[in-house]
């Protein structure tokens, strides 16, 4: 079958060819779309070549039609957001995006006509429900490219007489008017006056921020005054846009975990202000996803698409080695080569690469922080198509797709595309791999190199014609697979040798999976082919032998590079496993762990965790990886603990019935980001310690195990202090509703991870007692009037079910005691079913466990002969014989408050003090907002309060209460007295 090769099919744009495969444009500039002149004026400052070259990924797409809406939407623009902002790390298309907003708005004709324009056209009159207007009402663009503005060093060419960023902002608006510049210069913080400025125009708006960081940042430090006026300027400017019409503003910052720009504690407090506003004002966004490379370089590179009978017989070519039962076997289903699954229309969206290459560019390279996603691989595959193409104009062999083999590493722009990707950090790991691709690959001309020698020295066989880079091919891939790091993301540790021979694969069925394992076998020989490899023996056919290109490294090295492999999986199962092993349960009786399911909702996954447990207390620690509370994103968990409480509404609403005994241990969402980070370097150091070149030096190996120590102190501390919140099931008033309640730990080492840490700060809330408090006169006034007549079973479980009553240190055994208590005190007994009191001598003998024992009031006592009261002596008789009656503290009966204080009753050799009331008053005023010690304070005198109303100790009451407190409690406060039918004023502050 002859077919087009993809070189002679695609025509590569102009800008790649006259630059020899180097694009020097792949990172736009914005400043230069805008104000660059002449020659250094790039292609892509014109809104047709712009649109030409942009494949409309469907994020850009939303993006322009945002701003289209807003600027453009007539009486629609409500339905656009005012301002976005751009968050991806470097080279993920946020200038590229940038400029594409500059154009709608300076150009909206020129773009709306391309095919991005058309798109955005589209989504804009669904979104609408009308035609956008073709011109867009002629918005008027003003642009602050903070990447190339110093603080304090204005431009007079770009910025006139302004100074501050506001002065900046104000001589774009304005297009250079004097008059309009000075009237509202003075006004840099003044919302309204900005406003007006903005409406002054008379025109929609299309305000774009490039790179705020860059000029917020350092460049601020020092500058206290400009700095001030900047900020301020910025937090008035987010504001004002949400309020004007027919404005839309544009920013661009990285997020801060991505972002590992180095700031100074001012700069990053500056950042952090920023980055709350922008969260508050702005919504996030991206232009590009891993699901657009493909489309994305095709676009990019070449400036036409591939005719349909190139991609159908090209995809044709390959299907007899794909569907080979022995490459099935050995190579495909090992390396789980899931592109074969629809492989015509694989090819047809890759083309001319190999799905396996686009794979490798998507899920490893991408996952890699410092590749730089969009940008770093037009570069690496605009050099390799260049040299490729060149190579078959010579009349040299080219694949029929660009597998990830054939990347030719002796071109010196592919290979320093390759290094200087942020594949590779580490400037002595770059250099050291610069020789090892000339030494163990190819040199520059093709001429030597270990498998480049190798193919060039084979004897001629069936295959070699069409095969004859084998060798180089393989070991191409080796180096990618190596340059990566010990470990590439999920993949392990180099090329596994299943993927080395499908590196070398053909669409040709001369070559033989036997062939492609004498290739390998042949390189990866120390004495004849790679020298430099480390290579780990297979065991078996599920575990195959690996291939690593080694270059010495020292430590830091070494843990640098392994810490840009490590996924968030790994991160979050290392977090996970520490959460679990530093966790204990105190006096809780259970201690649960909840991991994450990312597949399911939080709420889901709590549900079914099965943590409704019987009599039990129980303390659960929430998985970081799917739940966390604060900074805003507390919802999902806040939703899932409800449902767990069985507070959901609904659907949501559980059968739970001992949440009251759960308590859930979760981490705070600012601190789990920094246990994250320590996580991710416990995890680089324990790998690198595992690696052979650490394991066989002394003295690295030393450092690793030293420095692995110290990594894991520092995540069990940051770990420990992450888990600062407990929640729990509250009911503070018997009659009032239950609600999900919150207990956070300030104090650096205290830790909802540790059970009785836990337990000490429920018992400051009255959710439980501490050990001892538990007493008879405690249990008596948790009773109420409903509880007697129950069993002790219907108790016992109620101190595990009912958020009213508290939790008990020891459990059953603490319950029995009061018990055993209180009886024998005579305060209440134990009937059963029939009503007849039960004797207990012993606290071991009140079974929690009966449905027939019941809970009831104290009953007197009464003599067996004559059924009158307990007395001593001779029962009374007929004829009305005195008797000698026992006193009250003989016969069991507690006797009355009156008697006791006038001690009636009492033996008379024993004087008996009468008991006297005493009068309390005080005054108070006291601001709880400056010192929360005073609020507890006085919450435990209020709490007396209640006690002693509650006991009845109080005869008289008189007093004026003034307090300031939030709308829900006041509200509660009035429906009381009302039914008190107390008057009272209340008035909104």
């Amino acid at each position: 079958m002859t077919v087009t090769p993809w070189w002679k099919a695609l025509k590569l744009r102009k800008e790649i060819l006259s630059a020899a495969g180097q694009i020097d444009d792949v990172q736009m500039s914005l400043f230069r779309a805008v104000h660059a002149t002449g020659t250094d004026r790039p292609p892509y400052a014109d809104a047709d070549y712009y649109g030409e070259i942009t494949h409309p990924t469907e994020r850009l797409i939303d993006l322009l039609t945002e701003i289209a809406v807003r600027i453009g939407g007539d009486d629609s623009y409500l339905k656009a957001r005012a301002v976005t902002r751009l968050d991806q790390g470097m080279g993920g298309g946020k200038s590229h995006a940038c400029i594409g907003a500059y154009h709608l708005a300076a150009n909206p004709e020129a773009l709306l006509g391309t095919e991005l324009g058309q798109k955005v056209m589209e989504r804009a009159t669904a979104k609408m429900g009308s035609p956008l207007a073709g011109d867009l009402g002629r918005p008027h663009v003003v642009v602050l490219p903070c990447d190339n503005m110093t603080p304090g060093a204005p431009v007079p060419e770009l910025d006139g007489p302004a100074n501050n960023l506001y002065e900046r902002f104000l001589w774009r608006l304005f297009s250079k008017d004097y008059t309009l510049f000075e009237r509202y210069q003075p006004f840099w913080s003044d919302k309204h006056k900005i406003a007006e400025a903005i409406r002054a125009v008379n025109r929609p708006a299309l305000i774009i921020v490039d790179e705020v960081l860059d000029y917020i940042g350092n460049g601020l430090d020092g500058a206290n005054k400009l700095a001030a006026q900047d900020m301020a300027f910025l937090r008035a400017l987010l504001d004002v846009v949400n309020d004007v019409p027919h404005v839309a503003m544009l920013v661009v910052m990285i997020a801060s975990d991505t972002d590992k720009t180095a700031l100074s504690a001012a700069a990053q407090a500056r950042r952090d202000d920023l980055n709350s506003l922008l969260e508050r004002n702005g919504m996030p966004t991206t232009v590009t996803g891993v699901g657009d490379f493909a489309d994305i370089l095709r676009r990019r590179l070449f400036d036409a698409e591939p005719a349909r009978e190139v991609l159908s017989a090209t995809a044709a070519l390959y299907e007899s080695a794909l569907t080979d039962k022995a490459w099935t076997k050995q190579v495909w289903d090992p390396i789980g080569a899931n592109w074969r699954r629809s492989w015509p229309q694989e090819v047809a969206t890759c083309y001319p690469f190999h799905p396996m290459l686009i794979s490798l560019a998507k899920e490893e390279w991408s996952k890699v922080t410092g590749f730089q996603r969009v940008r770093s691989t037009i570069r690496i595959f605009a050099a390799t198509v260049y040299a490729l193409q060149q190579r078959g104009k010579a009349g040299d062999w080219v694949p029929a797709l660009i597998g990830p083999g054939d990347l030719p590493l002796s071109d010196s722009t592919v290979r320093e595309a390759l290094l200087g990707s942020g594949l590779v950090e580490d400037d002595r790991t770059i250099a050291n791999y610069r020789s090892l691709a000339e030494i163990e690959v190819a040199n520059h001309d093709g001429s030597a190199g270990a498998a480049r020698r190798q193919d060039l020295e084979r004897p001629t066989t069936t295959w070699t014609n069409v095969n004859p880079r084998t060798a180089e091919r393989a070991a191409s891939f080796i180096f990618l697979a190596s340059i990566v790091g010990t470990l590439r993301p999920g993949r392990g540790r180099g090329a596994s040798a299943p993927e080395v021979k499908a590196a070398t694969s053909i669409p040709d069925a001369s070559y033989t999976v036997t062939d492609a394992d004498s290739v390998v076998d042949e390189l990866v020989n120390p004495s004849r082919g790679m020298s430099a490899l480390d290579i780990t023996p297979g065991q078996g056919n599920n575990k195959p032998a690996r291939y690593f290109l080694s270059t010495r490294l020292t430590h830091r090295m070494l843990v640098n590079n392994i810490r840009r492999t490590i996924t968030e999986a790994e991160r979050d199962q290392v977090i996970a496993a520490f959460a679990k092993e530093l966790a204990s349960s105190g006096p809780f009786r259970d201690l649960k762990f909840v991991p994450a399911d990312l597949e399911r909702s939080p709420a889901d996954v709590l549900a079914t965790a099965g943590l409704d447990t019987a009599h039990t207390s129980r303390l659960i620690v929430l998985d970081p990886a799917q739940y966390s509370l604060r900074n805003g994103m507390e919802k999902p968990t806040l939703e899932a603990l409800t449902v767990a409480m069985g507070l959901g509404q609904g659907a949501q609403q559980l059968p739970v019935q001992w949440a009251s005994s759960a308590i859930y241990a979760v981490v705070n969402t600012q601190q789990r980001g920094l246990a994250r980070g320590l996580a991710v370097e416990y995890l680089a150091r324990q790998k690198a310690l595992q690696a052979p070149e650490i394991q066989s030096d002394d003295e690295l190996k030393a450092t690793g195990t030293k420095e692995l120590a110290d990594a894991k102190t520092q995540l069990e501390k940051a770990l420990k202090r992450a888990y600062q919140h407990v929640a729990y099931l509250a009911q503070p008033d018997p009659d009032g509703e239950r609600f999900l309640d919150q207990l956070t730990f300030d104090k650096d080492n205290f830790t909802a991870l540790d059970g009785m840490l836990v337990w000490k700060g429920l018992a400051a809330k009255d959710k439980v007692f501490d050990a001892g408090q538990f007493s008879a006169k405690a249990l008596l006034h948790n009773l109420r009037n409903h509880d007697y007549g129950k069993t002790l079973s219907d108790i016992r479980a109620a101190f595990y079910s009912a958020p009213r009553l508290p939790l008990l240190y020891g459990g059953d055994r603490d319950l029995q005691q009061a018990i055993y208590d209180a009886v024998s005190q005579g305060l209440i007994s134990i009937v059963d079913g029939a009503g007849t009191e039960v004797a207990v001598t012993a606290p071991g003998q009140v079974n929690l466990a009966s449905t027939g024992l019941r809970l009831a009031r104290p009953q007197p006592k009464t003599c067996p002969d004559c059924e009158q009261p307990t007395h001593e002596g001779q029962c009374s008789t007929s004829g009305g014989d005195a008797i000698q009656v026992g006193t009250p503290h003989e016969t069991g009966i507690p006797k009355p408050r009156e008697e006791e204080a006038s001690g009636i009753g009492s033996d008379s050799s024993h004087t008996v003090m009468p008991a006297k009331d005493q009068q309390v008053a005080f005054s108070f005023t006291t601001n709880l907002l400056a010192n929360s010690d005073s609020a507890d304070e006085f919450a435990a005198l209020f709490r007396t309060f209640y006690m002693a109303l509650d006991e009845r100790q109080i005869s008289y009451l008189q007093g004026t209460i003034q307090l300031v407190t939030q709308a829900e409690s006041a509200e509660q406060i009035q429906r009381h007295l009302e039914g008190l039918g107390i008057s009272a004023t209340f008035r909104p502050i």
